[in-house]
């Protein structure tokens, strides 16, 4: 897998990662949300160098202009809710993507310290040949970008797939890495040493979905 860890490089990117992690200023949702759209606008940035270019002759009121755009065969697919302000933010570059959108959550049953990744709504168009782009801010144990992969392949085999993550847990990054073909890309803003007996990445930032969208009720 090709792992791209934008915070290897310090840019602008570091203050909205360093906003999202703040207690005190994480408690504005609004901002909350708008700063993991500017991550993802970044890192969308980023990504698109790596993508297939051709050459388009642009007509302006003066003549033609010969520019390399990006082919038009990108599938966004975040992983709901946590995912929806990220995907927000790819989508606002991306904004003649094709869109795909799944509900992957963990469910304990008996222990608070052990779960399973339980997918229940997908939504998406054919896969066959595009360039697949799947977005989870959060890569902690990695267990839920690989089961939704998984839950996607009825719908063909894309030509190309990029993961994107705000915060990971190295124990994630290590496992997506096993998990998906080496031509896989990784692109994430800030990688994290440990996870906690929970899963929680450390430091991170606690429940993105909270966060973004408030406090959900437990079952």
């Amino acid at each position: 897998m090709h792992i791209h860890n934008l915070s290897e490089t310090p840019s602008i990117l570091n203050t909205f990662i360093s906003e999202i992690r703040d207690k005190t200023i994480q408690k504005d949702s609004m901002r909350f949300r708008r700063n993991i759209e500017r991550i993802g606008e970044v890192i969308c940035y980023e990504l698109s160098k790596s993508l297939n270019f051709e050459t388009h002759h642009i007509e302006t009121p003066l003549g033609v202009s010969n520019t390399v755009l990006h082919k038009k065969d990108i599938v966004l697919c975040s992983i709901l809710r946590a995912g929806v302000p990220l995907h927000n933010g790819l989508l606002n570059y991306f904004d003649a993507a094709e869109n795909a959108f799944i509900s992957a959550y963990r469910q304990h049953k008996h222990n608070p310290e052990s779960f399973e990744i339980v997918v229940e709504y997908l939504a998406c168009p054919s896969l066959e040949g595009k360039t697949l782009i799947l977005a989870d801010p959060m890569l902690a144990t990695g267990q839920s970008m690989v089961a939704t992969y998984e839950a996607l392949k009825p719908f063909g085999t894309p030509k190309d797939v990029h993961l994107v993550s705000v915060i990971g847990a190295q124990k994630g990054v290590d496992y997506v890495s096993n998990a998906f073909n080496s031509d896989t890309h990784l692109w994430i803003a800030a990688v994290d040493d440990t996870l906690n007996s929970k899963g929680y990445i450390i430091p991170g930032l606690g429940d993105a979905g909270d966060l973004a969208f408030g406090n959900k009720l437990q079952q």
